[in-house]
């Protein structure tokens, strides 16, 4: 995969602009070949090709006016045409322009069609007096977008374009180049845009359009690239696509016409699924990483020292079990990083309220007494003072969870008390007991 940059707007077209797309194919791992090729570096080549066409008859030197121009898109609206050059300097002989700035146009045949075989959209035919004499080449010497695709294209040995259908016009005028320098078009496939859920063109109003956005979202790339190749193409009923199947089952046959539509639902539920499907030690290491790029109120934000990296390491294949995001698995892990007295979400206050601090007051001495602080050990203690106490474990284990961790949802109960420590697990408990008295 080759990687241009088309940079023609100069006024659009920063250092910052182009690292953002740099960044957002390598977090998507959309890996290019070779370096980034810039369109503007290539200008000598693009006018070299207009020369060409100019010698060749396929183009002319249009002298009109600014003001000229502005007249004929009026005249066309009052006498409701589509605003269109007309053509007046299209048989002048450019030595009457004399020494005045000109633009060059493409001379666009006008009877007949140009016709488009689009893996996509079939056979598309376009009239050609409907297709204007385009500009390829401005008064200032710089090249136009539309004669710099085809040159670039044309260099770097492209075979296969495959961009939105709102190009589809464009591979038409397009195909005129193509044709005037006698080169081999390469394969079209117009696929369709991507809508917004009101079914609209996917715009800022709609909220996240970047990748950056994405990323902060907490989405994993793996689940973002499956979702979008999901938007207009289907690979029979499967959801759940991997790379390499990604890889080996593309292909135009499962591409629709119609305008998929953005669902940031179905986003979050795939996901989802690969947060779960993802090992632990791998979501770890990108929350690290990504922690900073994060949206959310969560610790990673800076990287946590080794004892509680540790302490979500232990915890990672529960806290992954209920989120659909990254935030939402940063944010889980919160209460691992809290100080005490913790704050206790409202919830967690009713349970502990309502009979809970009791319950941890009656299990504390069970805990304090032992001197085995794992998993296992803390279990059966637990386990055993229910079944002297006559108590339901429910009854104990969510006051448990509420003391340790301030929230009613978190990994297993003893998953946590076990990763907390001992001092700092007993610490908890004992704040919550002593609330009692």
């Amino acid at each position: 995969m080759l990687l241009r940059i088309e940079d023609t707007d100069r006024a659009r077209s920063t250092s910052e602009a182009t690292q953002a797309i740099l960044d957002a194919l390598s977090w998507l791992g959309l890996n290019w070949d070779g370096d980034p090729i810039s369109q503007h570096a290539n200008a000598d080549q693009h006018r070299a090709v207009a020369e060409e066409l100019l010698a060749r008859g396929a183009a002319y030197k249009c002298f009109a006016t600014s003001e000229e121009l502005t007249a004929m898109r009026e005249a066309a609206q009052a006498e409701g045409r589509p605003p269109k050059y007309d053509r007046r300097w299209r048989d002048r002989d450019p030595a009457d322009g004399g020494d005045a700035p000109y633009v060059v146009r493409i001379k666009a045949p006008i009877e007949g069609d140009t016709v488009i075989d689009d893996q996509v959209q079939g056979e598309v035919r376009f009239p050609n007096d409907a297709l204007d004499d385009f500009v390829i080449l401005r008064s200032d010497g710089s090249p136009t977008y539309m004669l710099a695709v085809v040159v670039d294209d044309r260099n770097m040995g492209v075979t296969h374009v495959i961009r939105g259908d709102d190009h589809l016009t464009n591979a038409a005028r397009q195909a005129l180049i193509y044709k005037a320098m006698e080169w081999d078009m390469p394969v079209m496939a117009h696929i369709p845009l991507i809508h917004g859920p009101d079914g609209a063109k996917l715009s800022k109003r709609h909220g996240a359009l970047g990748v950056e956005a994405y990323r902060a979202m907490g989405y994993l790339p793996v689940a973002l690239r499956n979702y979008l190749v999901r938007l207009g193409w289907a690979h029979g009923d499967d959801e759940i696509i991997s790379p390499e199947d990604m890889l080996s089952w593309f292909g135009f046959e499962g591409m629709n016409k119609a305008a998929a539509r953005f669902d940031f639902q179905k986003l979050e539920a795939l996901n989802g699924n690969w947060i779960r499907q993802s090992e632990d030690a791998d979501l770890l290491a990108y929350l690290e990483q990504s922690g900073g790029s994060l949206d959310g109120q969560h610790a990673f934000h800076t990287p946590p020292n080794e004892p509680q990296r540790s302490q979500v390491a232990q915890l990672m294949s529960g806290l992954k079990e209920r989120a659909k995001t990254m935030v939402e698995l940063a944010e889980a892990a919160n209460f691992l990083f809290a100080s005490r007295p913790l704050t206790l979400e409202a919830k967690a206050e009713k349970i502990l309220s309502e009979g809970g601090r009791e319950a941890i007051s009656e299990l504390l001495p069970a805990l304090e007494a032992l001197e085995d602080w794992s998993l296992g050990s803390i279990e059966t203690a637990v386990r055993d003072h229910v079944e002297k106490t006559g108590a339901k474990l429910g009854k104990v284990a969510q006051p448990l969870r509420c003391a340790a961790t301030g929230s009613t949802t978190s990994p297993g109960v003893f998953d946590v008390l076990a990763a907390l420590g001992r001092d700092e697990c007993l610490a908890r408990l004992r704040d919550q007991a002593q609330a009692t008295q």
